[in-house]
């Protein structure tokens, strides 16, 4: 896959341009770049490509590391265009029916469906007294995403004008409330609610205080569905990989960056770990914002993203994860399923408030094998299973907990869904916050950058195209528009509208 191994243009006359990192932003804004005329080169710290689309393989076994559904396939159709190819030659989109259940502590499951009549009825089997507000609240949901996603996600916020262009929409749609505030506006029954309101959780957020732009999710799955990639999200990942090749591009594993060099006030460049340098034209950072900023340009004068202010943001809440599989046949366990505690606002709060690991959990459960058994070997299955947890702002000592942990999910797993999975687990690894800091370099092993809250969004956020110094510009779940994969492809969507054209040196 990662065919050329150079660091070296050769005599390629086209301007270059260095992407840092190879998560989606990355990959996507280096398929863009190289469509505009540039010769692109990835840089990956990890000894593959994907970021947090990290594929693990073991005994047979197949695991995605991080993203699990694809909402917006038109983001990545588009990315194959723009590189002369067809999408559907080189990737098959499965669509989610159901999209996923919601199993409550009391053991009843909300399915939730992309066809409107299905999902009615569902609605009123749970809360008949909610369905005339459910429909006012998808028509909300609606004019929240023809706004929030369908006009802004792609535009640039660099200016505080272009802020103040938007505000009277953010007034008229109510975007100072959170997303469970608008959410019980218009419906009562508590369990409708979580199952309107839990989104944010998808890109880092708490519901309880996230603005309620993030209810676009809501919409957006239903306009587009919610589909699974056969053979894993990996093999998106091998596909831009593909693509940025077939440009004349290169992405390069095992290359740390240390550094973007700058020299008056511009980016020239970066330094790897091991000492070399490699020039550029413009830079692009996929990594995490705070640690672009405070590590990767430590040796620059920066006048707004000081080390006080990256230490001061405030950060998502981190995940908990376990992959493992089985020998052991789960056919009754759909492909997604969130299996809810017995506590939610109570838990959510000791998360991203307290930055306590409380003894009970929400639990995010991910089985691909339901709908593609090749991800493991003949009469298995290949689980991943998520627990949100707390930051490591908080003083969870994660080299002595994760087994314990872990141990108590299985538990739990086994008590709902999973009936035997302690003797059934036939290969195991685990993610915890330390490997968000460590592998991914995320400030306080946050999962999703900067957490989704009003003051931390649009032009509040961090700008695609770097305010510190020129020629760097920044993509993925820090900046705007946000995390989650159709927030990181549009994000490198906006690059189209703030790097400049490339101009062939002669």
């Amino acid at each position: 896959m990662l065919k050329r191994t150079d660091d070296s243009p050769g005599e390629d006359p086209r301007p270059h341009a260095i992407v840092i990192g190879s998560g989606f932003g990355g990959l996507a804004s280096a398929v863009r770049l190289g469509a505009r005329g540039y010769r692109v080169t990835v840089l990956e710290k990890l000894d593959a490509p994907g970021g947090r689309a990290y594929v693990f393989k073991d005994g047979g076994y197949v695991f995605d590391a991080g993203p699990t559904i694809i909402t917006v396939p038109f983001l990545l159709e588009e990315l194959w265009e723009l590189a002369g190819r067809k999408f559907e030659d080189d990737i098959e989109l499965r669509e989610m029916n159901p999209f996923y259940g919601i199993r409550f502590d009391d053991g009843e499951v909300i399915h939730c469906y992309r066809d409107a009549d299905v999902m009615r009825e569902e609605v009123k089997r749970i809360a008949p007294e909610d369905s005339e507000g459910y429909e006012r609240f998808l028509k909300k949901s609606q004019n929240i995403f023809e706004v929030g996603f369908q006009q802004l996600a792609h535009v640039p916020f660099h200016t505080l004008k272009s802020m103040v262009e938007v505000t009277p929409d953010l007034i008229r749609l109510e975007s100072y409330r959170s997303v469970h505030s608008l959410v019980a506006q218009y419906v009562k029954n508590p369990k409708l609610q979580v199952a309107l309101n839990f989104h944010p959780l998808l890109v880092g957020g708490n519901p309880f205080a996230a603005s309620s732009f993030y209810c676009l999710i809501s919409y957006l799955e239903r306009e587009w569905g919610v589909h699974f990639v056969m053979g894993g999200t990996g093999k998106l990942v091998d596909g831009l990989v593909d693509l940025i090749e077939g440009q004349g591009g290169q992405v390069l594993c095992d290359h740390e960056v240390a550094q973007i060099t700058t020299q008056n006030g511009r980016a020239t460049g970066v330094r790897l770990g091991d000492g070399r340098q490699i020039a550029a034209d413009i830079v692009v950072s996929n990594a995490e914002v705070g640690h672009t900023y405070k590590h990767l340009l430590s040796e620059t004068k920066r006048k707004r993203w000081t080390d006080r202010k990256v230490d001061g943001a405030r950060y998502s809440m981190s995940l908990f994860l376990w992959y493992f599989g089985t020998k052991k046949k789960y056919d009754e366990v759909d492909h997604h399923t969130i299996i809810l505690g017995p506590r939610y606002k109570g838990l959510l709060n000791d998360i991203f408030n307290k930055k306590k690991l409380a003894d009970d959990f929400s639990l995010y459960l991910h089985r691909p094998t339901a709908t593609d058994p090749s991800m493991a070997p003949e009469g298995c299955e290949a689980f991943y299973v998520l627990s949100p947890v707390p930051n490591l702002l908080g003083d969870t000592d994660w080299t002595e907990m994760a087994e314990p942990y872990r141990q108590a999910v299985e538990q739990r797993l086994e008590e709902t869904v999973l009936p035997g999975l302690k003797d059934a687990v036939d290969v195991s690894r685990v993610l915890t916050p330390i490997d968000f800091r460590d592998r991914l370099n995320s400030i306080q092993g946050a999962a999703f950058g900067l957490e989704p809250i009003l003051t931390q969004s649009a032009w509040f956020r961090a700008h695609n195209k770097s305010e510190e110094v020129e020629g760097l510009y920044l993509v993925g779940a820090g900046t705007h528009p946000g995390a989650g994969v159709p927030g990181v492809l549009s994000s490198a969507r906006v690059l189209d509208a703030v790097v400049p054209d490339a101009k062939v040196h002669g």
